[in-house]
């Protein structure tokens, strides 16, 4: 087995696992082009941070990379995979690689052929925009994207683009060699019973990883084990770590908290709390109270009061703070400071310049 097979398979244990997986933000400078140096710091916080886990071209990347206009998927996918890379090179550790698969069929096997051609391991195949497709046909894509690179199937909320998929459609998901994983990030207890269902009684459960992105939910999700009785049988089924945007801002507690939860054998008062204080964070930052409108500039606002980023800049200038939004920010960092990071992040900062 050559170093490359050998890396990859490791990462695919790791999937299996569970780990932290923080969903990357696009960085860019105050003319709205791509900052790579800023890409690089930022992807190294997370390294640094402890996270097992990078996913890039997803939602917090923004879509928009994709765009003629900007044609930025390949620079900034890269960027990130270079920087893991010298990571790995440095450590010895092994970070899975997960990069957003978007599009029809044609372009999600294309950006999956890219992926693996950079050594990623996984794809987040995203059903966003593809309404007019059916569950049929979603499924038919998601083989042929598993035909070049393990896929992580993705259940994503109808207000970020996503749609309500049917209990059948994750069965046959499940069925689907090379399918690896399945990220829950529906926000909604009735339809992410469906996936877990999906998973828990598939033949093919052992293979199977769940991967919570239900930012409204998380601590919830990985503690509560699933039990299923179909057919005289009794079926498990546990989310093994997360896939979030959430974890893409306080890195640092989130992987204390990740750990905290994996060693708990069981929800114990001080975690059902914290659970409650992580939801409350999440609210401000991917500002529920106006239908996520501002999810990402709430994420870059965290990052820019840390000094992780110059400003909050989108490539769509449409997307900003939501009124009210910075002072909710300011009243969840003051009222949960146990589950921020700044003190790591000043370190971490004060340290960049000798190791980049």
């Amino acid at each position: 087995m050559d170093k490359k097979t050998d890396r990859h398979e490791k990462a695919l244990k790791i999937i299996q696992k569970g780990t932290v997986i923080p969903a990357i933000p696009l960085v860019l400078d105050a003319n709205r082009k791509f900052d790579g140096a800023g890409q690089r710091l930022l992807t190294r916080y997370y390294l640094e941070a402890g996270a097992g886990g990078i996913a890039i071209a997803v939602h917090t990347t923004q879509f928009e990379i994709r765009e003629p206009r900007y044609n930025l998927f390949e620079t900034v996918v890269k960027a990130v995979s270079d920087e893991i890379g010298k990571f790995e090179a440095e450590t010895g550790k092994t970070i899975v690689k997960v990069c957003g698969l978007c599009g029809e069929t044609a372009q999600a096997v294309r950006e999956a052929e890219f992926a693996r051609s950079l050594g990623f391991d996984a794809g987040l195949l995203s059903p966003g925009g593809l309404q007019r497709l059916n569950e049929e046909q979603l499924l038919a894509r998601t083989a042929a994207a598993a035909k070049i690179l393990p896929v992580i199937g993705f259940y994503l909320q109808p207000a970020a683009g996503g749609r309500l998929l049917s209990y059948a459609y994750w069965r046959e998901l499940c069925r689907i060699e090379n399918v690896v994983a399945i990220k829950c990030a529906s926000f909604n207890r009735y339809t992410t019973i469906d996936a877990v269902r999906a998973a828990a009684t598939s033949p093919r459960a052992d293979e199977i990883a769940l991967y919570t992105g239900n930012d409204d939910n998380i601590v919830i999700d990985l503690l509560t084990e699933y039990v299923f009785n179909e057919n005289g049988k009794t079926y498990r089924k546990r989310f093994v770590g997360g896939l979030l945007g959430h974890w893409s801002v306080w890195t640092r507690a989130a992987v204390a908290l990740f750990e905290k939860i994996k060693a708990a054998k069981e929800p114990t008062a001080e975690l059902l709390t914290l659970a409650a204080q992580v939801t409350d964070m999440n609210a401000a930052a991917f500002d529920a109270a106006n239908g996520f409108k501002g999810c990402i500039s709430g994420i870059h606002e965290i990052l820019r009061r840390q000094g992780l980023l110059k400003g909050i800049w989108c490539l769509n200038p449409d997307e900003k703070l939501s009124a009210g939004q910075a002072e909710e920010l300011t009243r969840i960092c003051a009222a949960y400071p146990h589950l921020t990071d700044d003190a790591f992040v000043k370190e971490f900062l004060c340290g960049y310049g000798k190791k980049a």
